[in-house]
């Protein structure tokens, strides 16, 4: 899947008590699912290995996963879990439940089976915070029907809940494998309004706030990034450069002003390095 495509939709998230002993077997969600054990116990049978499921275990299971959920015979777990796509997907035409699950696996439809994030998540892991994970989950719990024109309002609410939770997800199962630095994030954010509102501060103004070496910060931001701070600034300073030459009547020579380019000589081969194109050539050709 394309990150630019990336966009967690949750189509119902619920609390469900299992009975004692209760089975639910051979069981294929055509979404992804995200599962907290909030008490009792239980066990989770998938990909040839059986966890125990216990107060304070996280399940995520990928979408088109066969697995089994097995409750405890005298105390049976109770699941707060949530059925959503990295990517909306349209089933409304083959089913009438918006988070269909599939329990005949030679009558599962592979075409409707939802997009896999792009990254290896953990299967089963454990959280201290129950009361916290909890609470998220109950901000955006959602029956699983399709949302109308009475409930469009309701669901932008919960979607935007949702977003908050999958955001505090990934943080803890990515941890720092594949999550950027905090502190970047934020500079970044500081950083584009500086380029917004006027020309950017010095560098050091950047890195000395985050207590960081001159060399530090630079490895960080590229890392981050793709660029050197300098190609970073440069890059957005151009890519608003581009949308005033397609939409300004504005000279080049006034662009090139407005964004603070040393002068328009400079501004111009910068233009041609990334665009491939001069200013005026970009102007004509689009």
């Amino acid at each position: 899947m394309d990150f630019s495509n990336l966009h967690p939709y949750v189509y119902y998230a619920t609390r469900y008590p299992f009975s004692k002993g209760q089975a639910s077997l051979q069981r294929i969600c055509y979404t992804s699912s995200i599962y907290l054990i909030s008490e009792g116990f239980g066990k989770l049978q998938t990909g040839g290995r059986t966890y125990k499921a216990v107060p304070g275990s996280l399940v995520y299971m990928p979408a088109g996963q066969l697995h089994d959920w097995v409750a405890d015979d005298q105390d049976p777990m109770v699941h707060i879990c949530c059925y959503f796509d990295w990517q909306h997907v349209d089933r409304s035409a083959a089913f009438e439940w918006s988070s269909p699950i599939c329990y005949r696996p030679e009558l599962l439809q592979h075409h409707l089976i939802g997009p896999l994030f792009p990254y290896e998540l953990p299967q089963i892991t454990v959280v201290e915070s129950l009361r916290v994970w909890t609470d998220l989950f109950q901000s955006f719990y959602k029956s699983g029907e399709y949302t109308s024109d009475k409930t469009f309002m309701r669901n932008l609410k919960i979607q935007r809940n949702f977003q908050d939770f999958i955001d505090y997800f990934l943080k803890f199962m990515l941890k720092n494998t594949h999550m950027q630095d905090p502190r970047i994030d934020k500079l970044l954010d500081r950083m584009e309004q500086d380029l917004l509102s006027g020309a950017p501060r010095p560098l050091e103004v950047y890195y000395e706030s985050l207590n960081m070496s001159r060399g530090h910060f630079f490895e960080i931001f590229k890392k981050v990034t793709g660029y050197s701070p300098v190609q970073y600034i440069n890059h957005f300073r151009i890519g608003r450069a581009r949308e005033d030459l397609l939409h300004t009547q504005l000279s080049i020579t006034e662009i090139a002003e407005k964004y603070h380019f040393s002068s328009v000589h400079y501004f111009s081969r910068l233009f041609h390095k990334q665009i491939g194109l001069s200013p005026r050539a970009f102007r004509v050709s689009e």
